[in-house]
């Protein structure tokens, strides 16, 4: 099947093509990881994304049934530079095509994903189009030009009502904000002993309190953090009255609810390599990353907000704390998943937390 990538800058990029024959438009992103390729797909942050993978061969252990992150197929569009139909793996249960094809998500492969890369990096992420080669370069930038991004990404990806993940011998009961959350949060959580009850992210004050936590944790997410007022409104509510900790969009929030601005970076970080900072203990953890947007430093002088962690490949913020209010936050995933498990200890930080206000500390 010939079919081509169309960039908003007007360069056009001929492939072959796998999974579904869908056309579509959507944020062309790069991610560095050498394998995770089910979890990010699975990840409901890359929604209204298309993902280029730089590692060069993608699909060559398949797809296994428990290593999903969500129930959602985030991504619009996945590029590779070569898809491998044939797995090599005793847990696979079908192939990455397959996949595709179920949840109707075009693939591209044979397609120059160095040169793509380097397109992205040097004029930041923009819009794509993955399309038939016969489609017109008139026609396919007029479908550029036309399209307009939605905004209701957390509403898309939340959960509609709340549901639970419980383990054995609990100590500790979470209240979890879903604007996307990963399976492996949730995992980590149990794994710390806490049973976890995962709330749509549009959830009032007091039906959060009413059930009674022990603590909050916000989730990642999708899009722009400032299109999610209702969850920036439920922080201000929350603080000081439970531990809350925050991952990524959630992090995002805890920076917005306290006076902080976010920005979008050029082409954003998403990886399973990034070195970070903790300034607390001057300690470096290589981390996994996904986000388009990230805290700025403006007026964080006049704010009871610390910087905790710093990414040492650009300087931006990756970790905040409220210490009086047992707050704090990544920009990072520390779940993993896939990715580096350097950071897992954040869950003992928030169980610790727990623990200190349950016992008057």
């Amino acid at each position: 099947m010939n079919r081509k990538l169309v960039l908003q800058n007007g360069v056009e990029l001929a492939a072959k093509g796998f999974g579904s024959d869908r056309e579509v438009i959507a944020e062309l992103v790069f991610n560095t990881s050498m394998v995770g390729y089910q979890e990010i797909l699975s990840d409901p942050s890359y929604t209204e994304q298309i993902v280029v993978m730089t590692y060069p061969l993608i699909g060559n252990y398949g797809i296994i049934d428990e290593d999903y992150e969500s129930k959602l197929i985030g991504p619009k569009g996945l590029i590779v530079r070569e898809y491998n139909d044939k797995p090599s793996n005793f847990r696979y249960t079908k192939t990455l095509n397959e996949l595709l094809e179920e949840n109707d998500v075009p693939g591209l492969t044979h397609l120059d994903t160095r040169r793509l890369t380097r397109i992205l990096r040097d004029e930041g992420a923009m819009l794509g189009l993955i399309c038939d080669a016969d489609v017109t370069h008139e026609d396919a930038m007029a479908k550029l030009a036309a399209y307009s991004a939605p905004k209701d990404l957390v509403a898309r990806v939340s959960c509609k009502k709340k549901w639970y993940s419980r383990c054995a011998n609990p100590r500790f009961n979470v209240v979890a904000v879903d604007c996307g959350i990963k399976y492996n949060i949730i995992r980590e959580l149990n794994r710390y002993g806490c049973n976890v009850t995962i709330v749509p992210y549009n959830t009032s004050f007091e039906t959060i309190m009413a059930l009674n936590p022990d603590g909050i944790f916000l989730s990642n997410g999708p899009g722009d953090p400032e299109n999610v007022p209702e969850v920036i409104d439920l922080i201000r509510r929350l603080q000081g009255k439970k531990p809350i900790f925050g991952i990524c969009l959630g992090h995002q929030l805890i920076a917005l609810a306290n006076g902080l601005k976010t920005y979008k970076l050029k082409f954003g970080h998403r990886g399973a390599n990034h070195p970070v900072k903790n300034r607390l203990t001057g300690k470096v953890e290589i981390t996994s990353q996904n986000h388009s947007y990230a805290v700025s430093t403006e007026g964080l002088e006049n704010s009871r907000v610390e910087i905790t962690h710093i990414n040492l490949l650009d300087q931006t913020v990756e970790g905040l704390r409220i210490k009086e209010d047992r707050i704090f936050s990544t920009q990072y995933h520390p779940e993993s998943s896939a990715g580096p498990e350097d950071s897992k200890y954040l869950f003992g930080l928030f169980v610790s937390n727990m623990e200190a206000m349950k016992e008057g500390r």
